[in-house]
């Protein structure tokens, strides 16, 4: 049943990156809906039939505060109703998949499988962005799977940039190994053809791993980091139209005069809407409403700023717990694990930056697989403690050589030199 449990949840993370992006018919749809409430049910089955769950993670834990303050708040300001928005409801899906990836995903081998099914879920959207680009290169000036956000897109196919470098250059398995040296080229050409700056920059960021990890390849594999991006920049050179290099070119300048494509104003709204309510906030969902007196209409584009303005300062403390949990658990691991997680890590933070990211699928998976990642890992040398959900193994005791017997503690004792009477 848990290996059944954990084939619904690899299903489940192979559709976040592409679910409710691209359409592949309603019975398909259908199926990739269903296999989180598969996986949940399956899950909650095999914990019972074996007689125990992990042990939460302080992030499980500030997580589930998280939602309860959610709750709470929506329903005293609501005056009782339990008519709750769909936000809120969205935050208990999430929360869901957090302690179902920690209940079937213990080990490492089981997290890298989930890596690996987001890394080919992008590849979904990477390939149709792709082929928009080609196709409809004369008819619109950004393009992005489905119809998209290009940004949301952009940010979705970024994640994947350190996942798939860490894996490839890790990887025992020579096919896992091309499938994601493949995914260096296709990605940053995808998220070329989105013209989105907030995810050039996130790309940036994700690529700080190619230059923290080079001294560690050997020849071998330095010869193919080389290789996979001077062809990402052929492709990029090649493919990208001209009016999409200007707008990314444009990146500089829009930071100087703190425009961010109108997210400032936005940003100072935002603000201003924070103090008149700090405490409890505005409620979930509640941001546009906000600052609509100030004059803005738009959602925060700012995922912090989000949170603060709707779940106010309490709120936002437990949320920014649930991120400094994942963040302080990322110490234990060793390198080449370590330098792969904070990079992702600093991927994601930046993708929630300009994006209205905090109840995202793509940005909770990337927390729980973090937190797996780490739990799974073994812990430093030099340190005793293990993760939660983890036992410290004891080690043996050292055999003693054939044939000699353990002398007695008085003949191990130095004797001083004897006193002539």
């Amino acid at each position: 049943m848990t290996r059944l449990a954990y084939a619904a949840l690899w299903f489940y993370v192979f559709s976040v990156p592409w679910g409710g992006v691209i359409s592949l018919g309603s019975g398909v749809n259908l199926v990739s809906k269903l296999t989180g409430a598969i996986a949940a049910v399956l899950a909650g089955l095999s914990a019972m039939m074996l007689g125990r769950f992990r042990k939460w993670h302080f992030f499980h834990v500030a997580a589930l505060l998280f939602v309860l303050w959610v709750g709470s708040t929506q329903i005293i300001m609501l005056g009782g109703a339990l008519k709750l928005p769909n936000k809120f409801w969205t935050y208990v899906q999430l929360l869901v998949v957090l302690w179902i990836m920690w209940e079937l995903a213990p080990t490492q081998r089981k997290v890298t499988g989930l890596l690996v099914a987001y890394l080919l879920g992008t590849y979904v959207i990477a390939f149709d962005t792709i082929r928009l680009g080609l196709t409809h290169a004369g008819l619109m000036r950004r393009f992005a799977a489905g119809g998209a956000d290009p940004n949301f897109i952009a940010m979705t196919l970024a994640l994947s940039l350190p996942i798939a470098w860490h894996l490839g250059m890790h990887s025992r398995r020579p096919l896992r190994r091309w499938i994601c040296y493949g995914y260096m080229p296709v990605g940053l050409l995808a998220v070329g053809f989105t013209g989105s700056r907030g995810g050039l920059v996130a790309s940036m960021v994700a690529l700080s791993i190619v230059p923290l990890s080079m001294t560690r390849l050997t020849p071998k594999k330095l010869a193919m980091a080389v290789t996979l991006l001077g062809l990402s920049a052929v492709l990029a050179i090649a493919f990208v139209p001209d009016t999409i290099v200007e707008r990314l070119a444009s990146t500089g300048s829009s930071v100087e005069n703190l425009s961010l494509g109108g997210r400032f104003g936005v940003w100072l709204a935002g603000l201003r809407a924070f103090v008149s309510r700090p405490v409890m906030g505005y409620g979930t969902g509640s941001f546009r409403a906000a600052v609509s007196v100030y004059g803005v209409d738009h959602v925060a584009h700012n995922s912090y700023l989000s949170v603060l303005v709707e779940q106010g300062l309490v709120g936002f403390f437990l949320y920014c717990s649930m991120l400094l949990a994942v963040f302080a658990s990322l110490g234990r691991l060793r390198n080449p694990e370590r330098r792969f997680a904070l990079v992702l890590f600093a991927t994601v933070m930046m993708a929630m930056l300009p994006l209205t990211w905090e109840d995202s699928k793509q940005a909770w998976f990337i927390f729980a697989a973090l937190i797996g990642v780490a739990a799974a890992s073994p812990a430093p040398r030099g340190r005793g403690r293990s993760a939660p959900g983890q036992e410290t193994p004891v080690p043996p005791r050292a055999a003693r050589p054939p044939g000699r017997a353990q002398q007695p503690l008085v003949s191990r004792v130095r004797r001083g030199p004897e006193v002539l009477g």
